[in-house]
């Protein structure tokens, strides 16, 4: 059960990433964190894809164009439970608090948009991808399941993230509001590229995207944003038109009440730092009073959610290519089960087809 008689300080991260470079990335983190612990927080959160940076050169150029950057994009992709991985837990255990962390998840040769929650133990809470990449995302990560629809328990409450354009996904967020979350880290990239072509793309609807989610779902929001500078211009610019299309700035790192209200004063747009503020859960109490879309204002007779939680392993179903049921079914050896409909080995590849189901 939640525990609402209790205070909390966190931090939200403003600040450009070490592109493409995750050892560097790795010590900016830390020293980050580091920060926020001086400045009394308990958790402090990260943006999207923080290592090693959003891949804005997706956004930039055609495929082709892009290509330059893909490999050094995965190689400084994390892989969890390896040496970067371990550093960067043992960083936080030594540093003793709780930290959200956005990255690029490297599995096999596959990437994926993920987040983790890391205890001030080192241990990992939780972690978690992506459900789907949004537009020219999908050409280099791959998608989450069902299993990264979580809300964990942390030192400092029931805690869940999400990246980005999730925070639009109407039945994603009901299934967090679901599992009673406490503290939502609403983590984002940066607002400024495409800035005079794509309005969706910009602070004022995505910050209210933070917004709504704090007031829909009751419970504190911190918001971490990356920054667009000088060396995101040297990794992916190069010339005019690249440049206007990338921009400057776009933080708008935030922190929103359970009643939508900003509780952080921002930093400008450019600017490098942590918003800091103190949470009061008990506040959580007082929003739900009025509205609490997964409790009494919710109609579960006439609405449901349903959630398939299924790991994110792929299945491998191992037919038979002989034996018995080949021979049953009068086929040659060797040959694969199931040639001739209706056979016994056709009966038994449905079975083992819908086993795998």
């Amino acid at each position: 059960m939640p525990e609402y008689e209790r205070t909390v300080r966190v931090a939200a991260v403003q600040a450009e990433p070490a592109w493409l470079d995750l050892d560097a990335g790795i010590e900016k983190t830390l020293r980050l964190a580091a920060e926020a612990k001086e400045k009394g927080a308990e958790l402090v959160a990260f943006p999207e894809t923080w290592l090693p940076g959003y891949p804005w050169f997706l956004w930039l150029g055609s495929v082709a164009w892009q290509s330059q950057f893909i490999v050094k994009y995965a190689q400084n992709s994390l892989v969890l439970g390896e040496e970067h991985w371990n550093r960067l837990a043992e960083g936080v255990r030594a540093l003793g608090l709780t930290v959200v962390l956005g990255y690029s998840e490297r599995e096999g040769g596959s990437l994926y948009m993920g987040q983790a929650i890391i205890s001030p133990e080192g241990r990992t809470l939780m972690t978690r991808r992506k459900l789907k990449p949004t537009h020219v995302e999908r050409t280099q990560f791959g998608e989450g399941d069902g299993s990264d629809v979580a809300v964990v328990d942390t030192p400092v409450g029931r805690v869940g993230a999400l990246n980005c354009w999730e925070h639009l996904q109407p039945l994603t967020k009901y299934a967090m509001y679901a599992q009673q979350e406490q503290l939502h880290v609403a983590a984002w990239p940066s607002f400024c590229v495409m800035q005079d072509g794509a309005y969706a793309l910009g602070a004022e609807v995505n910050v209210s995207a933070s917004r709504v989610y704090a007031v829909e779902g009751q419970c504190f929001v911190l918001a971490p944003c990356g920054v667009i500078g000088d060396a995101a211009h040297a990794a992916f610019g190069g010339d005019p038109e690249r440049d206007a299309l990338l921009g400057r700035g776009g933080g708008h790192a935030r922190i929103f009440g359970p009643d939508g209200r900003s509780l952080a004063e921002p930093l400008a747009p450019e600017e490098e730092g942590i918003i800091v503020a103190e949470l009061d859960y008990a506040a959580i109490l007082a929003a739900k009073n009025a509205a609490d879309p997964v409790g009494h204002y919710s109609r579960p007779d006439v609405f449901t959610l349903q959630v398939r939680r299924e790991g994110r392993l792929p299945k491998v179903l191992e037919l038979p290519l002989s034996g018995e049921a080949g021979a049953a079914a009068g086929a040659p050896a060797g040959a694969p089960v199931g040639v001739a409909a209706g056979t016994e080995a056709d009966e038994e590849l449905a079975g083992l087809l819908a086993a795998a189901e």
